[in-house]
């Protein structure tokens, strides 16, 4: 007999889910299908499996997040204000262990449920807006909140002597040395897109190749001399004395699982950066903004 195949119609409805969520999860790559004459059917046998297949991974992941009660991991973007944050005092047994990855690596660390929680500063070319167009392609299946924490000012990191020579992006092609950040990271797509808006090709940057992880490491390259400039937070610029030439101010968000998110863990974690006693102690890194921290910018129920 053969196989039977659904219909992006009949999958959503198999699946329980909204026609729009199939799509997502199909330019993904994560669900099995296969396009015949310009169509996407779903060989329901495979369907089946792959249901079974996130089921277990579900199961052990639930067993895993029982026997670590307490501790929450999360992986994306890096922050100075961010850093200071994570090793606030919360309370006896709740810790969170944040991997500096990027803001694209982090979400999809989060959507293979890998991390918790995923920091984010992505760049949408086509609305101007950050973070949300890209949950659909990499958590269409999870039930998230993205949760405003700041906004910030990021620029050019400069050498004293650098300066003077920098005023936008076509003076990154003048022969300075730049250091740039990790392809998929919020800086390097805010980068690429503003290239890419003016013709700047790349390739006539020098040191456009060399990157680096986080904001700390452009501060420090300029700093060795190792490099004459890069893009990093306004905080980078007060904490090592570098000139700093702003380009714009951007949201940095959380993105967090809908049950993470009630936990009395995430719940602290917000209370402090609403605090008068934690934005005192940042006040004096620069330009951020926490008139919105803690707002709920976007949720969606998932699968």
């Amino acid at each position: 007999m053969p196989e039977q195949m659904l219909n992006t119609k009949e999958v959503a409805e198999y699946l329980g889910i909204n026609e729009k969520q199939v799509y997502a999860l199909i330019k993904a790559g994560r669900i099995p299908c296969t396009r015949v004459t310009g169509k996407w059917v779903f060989p329901k046998k495979l369907i089946d499996e792959w249901m079974l297949s996130s089921a277990r991974k579900s199961s052990s992941a639930a067993r895993t997040r029982r026997r670590m009660e307490g501790r929450l991991f999360a992986s994306g973007s890096n922050d100075p204000v961010l850093d200071l944050l994570i090793n606030q005092k919360y309370y006896d047994g709740f810790y969170i262990f944040s991997c500096n990855t990027g803001s694209t690596e982090g979400l999809r660390l989060m959507g293979e449920s890998l991390s918790d929680i995923a920091w984010c500063h992505l760049l949408d070319p086509d609305t101007g807006t950050y973070n949300i167009p890209y949950i659909a392609s990499h958590l269409a299946d999870k039930k998230i909140a993205v949760i405003h924490l700041f906004h910030r000012e990021i620029g050019f990191l400069t050498s004293p002597e650098t300066s003077k020579k920098i005023k936008g992006f076509n003076d990154l092609a003048s022969g300075i040395r730049f250091m740039n950040r990790q392809n998929g990271s919020g800086i390097r797509i805010f980068l690429d897109y503003n290239l890419k808006k003016q013709g700047i090709d790349p390739a006539s940057i020098k040191g456009y190749a060399d990157e680096v992880l986080t904001h700390f490491e452009i501060g420090l390259s300029v700093l060795s001399g190792n490099a004459d400039a890069g893009i990093s937070s306004v905080a980078i610029s007060k904490l090592m004395g570098l000139p700093f030439i702003p380009l714009a101010s951007e949201s940095f968000d959380m993105v967090v699982g809908m049950d993470t998110f009630f936990e009395k863990g995430i719940q602290t974690f917000i209370e402090t950066l609403q605090s008068k006693k934690f934005r005192k102690t940042v006040e004096s890194l620069g330009s951020y903004d926490f008139s919105d921290s803690g707002k709920i910018l976007y949720s969606t129920t998932g699968a």
